[in-house]
């Protein structure tokens, strides 16, 4: 029988979308495969790419800077706002920018990293379960926290301590506050809702605060359904 998606994917629209490993398995196990995803989560929000991230990869030095060049200019997909690799899952809070954005995004994604997951591992078959989840942002408060969220799944899953989130690689978090070269986020319209980097910082620390309104959003960072506007 054929799975349906609820949600409509909308231009302009801002999505929390997330997904696990099939059996709740892990899927990124050491940092090279935190590496590869990150990797394919950047390549692959431009559109018109002219090779596959794997073909990208093996080419040498030289090409592959002029081809990131060229690639920058391309428009994109998607507008990555915050994003998380967790052992076992992964969320990214998305803009999408061009029809089927999203579901191009994630497919890509996905369908990239199984394949090298599954070479590396000599294994075969779905890595990430059936369709990914997806729940529309649709207000200002929903936006904000849901980046906390996000930004805190490595404490709030005990894999580290609040005082080591900035230097979590693997997440936005440090590249909101700053502390990486590495730039592939659209940070302005969290941070435009801060007077500053460390108000934001501060936000996100406030662990009394999150464990309240956690309550009250926890049926919008779930729930699959979606409220698509006219």
């Amino acid at each position: 029988m054929t799975t349906y998606r609820k949600v409509v994917f909308a231009n302009g629209e801002l999505y929390h979308v997330y997904n696990r490993g099939v059996e709740r398995r892990p899927v990124f196990t050491n940092k090279r495969e935190y590496g590869r995803a990150f990797d394919t989560l950047k390549f692959y929000r431009f559109s018109d790419l002219p090779l596959r991230l794997s073909k990208f990869l093996v080419i040498p030095e030289s090409e592959r800077l002029e081809l990131i060049t060229n690639i920058s200019k391309h428009d994109k997909i998607v507008e990555i706002i915050a994003y998380c690799l967790m052992p076992n899952h992964f969320h990214f809070l998305l803009k999408q920018t061009q029809t089927n954005g999203i579901s191009r995004f994630l497919a890509n994604f996905t369908n990239s990293y199984t394949k090298y997951f599954n070479t590396k591992r000599n294994r075969v078959g779905p890595l990430f379960q059936g369709l990914f989840k997806a729940v529309h942002i649709e207000t200002d408060e929903q936006f904000i926290h849901v980046s906390r969220y996000i930004h805190l799944n490595p404490v709030s899953s005990f894999i580290i301590k609040i005082e080591e989130l900035e230097n979590y690689q693997w997440s936005s978090f440090p590249e909101y506050m700053n502390k990486t070269s590495e730039v592939i986020c659209y940070t302005k319209p969290i941070l435009d809702y801060f007077s500053s980097v460390e108000k934001y910082r501060q936000f996100v620390f406030d662990q009394a605060s999150y464990a309240q309104e956690l309550d009250k959003i926890k049926h919008l960072i779930f729930d699959e359904s979606i409220h698509v506007p006219s």
